[in-house]
C-alpha cells in the first residue's frame, strides 16, 4: 500500500475569489463550508481527480512558492489558456525561464505560482 495525492490545499486570503478563479480555471463545483471552500472536479473528472481547499489565512503570501501545482494544455492551445487564464485573474510571473522549457509560469489573484504545461514526457520517462 502506498499513499496516493487527493487534494490541493493552498492557504488563502480571499477564499470567495479565490474559490471563484480555481473553478472556473479548473472547471471545478464549489462547496461553502464555512471560510474554507472545497473544490470538486466535475462529474466527467477521470477517478482519483485531487479535490481543492482554499484554507483562509490572515497571512499574505511572502516569497516564492515552495510547491505549486502544474496545469497541462495541449500544445496548440497554450496561448488562448494562457488569455483565458489571466482574463480570469491570473499574471505571468518571471521566475528565471529561457522560453523553451514547455510551460508557462502564472501566478493567480493572490500571486500563487502555478505553471501550465504544454509539453509533458510520457508516464515512466
Amino acid at each position: 500500500m502506498t499513499s496516493r495525492f487527493a487534494q490541493w490545499t493552498i492557504d488563502v486570503i480571499d477564499s470567495r475569489k479565490m474559490a471563484a478563479f480555481w473553478s472556473q480555471a479548473l472547471g471545478y463545483e464549489i462547496e461553502h463550508d464555512g471560510s474554507s471552500p472545497h473544490l470538486w472536479p466535475p462529474s466527467d473528472a477521470p477517478s482519483g481527480s485531487l479535490t481543492v481547499w482554499l484554507q483562509e489565512t490572515g497571512k499574505p503570501k511572502n516569497g516564492k512558492n515552495r510547491n505549486h501545482p502544474d496545469l497541462h494544455v495541449p500544445a496548440g492551445q497554450v496561448d488562448d489558456e494562457v488569455e483565458r487564464l489571466i482574463g480570469l485573474g491570473a499574471r505571468r510571473v518571471d521566475v528565471g525561464q529561457r522560453g523553451d522549457e514547455g510551460f508557462v509560469v502564472l501566478a493567480d489573484p493572490e500571486g500563487n505560482e502555478f505553471c501550465l504545461l504544454y509539453r509533458r514526457h510520457p508516464q515512466g520517462a
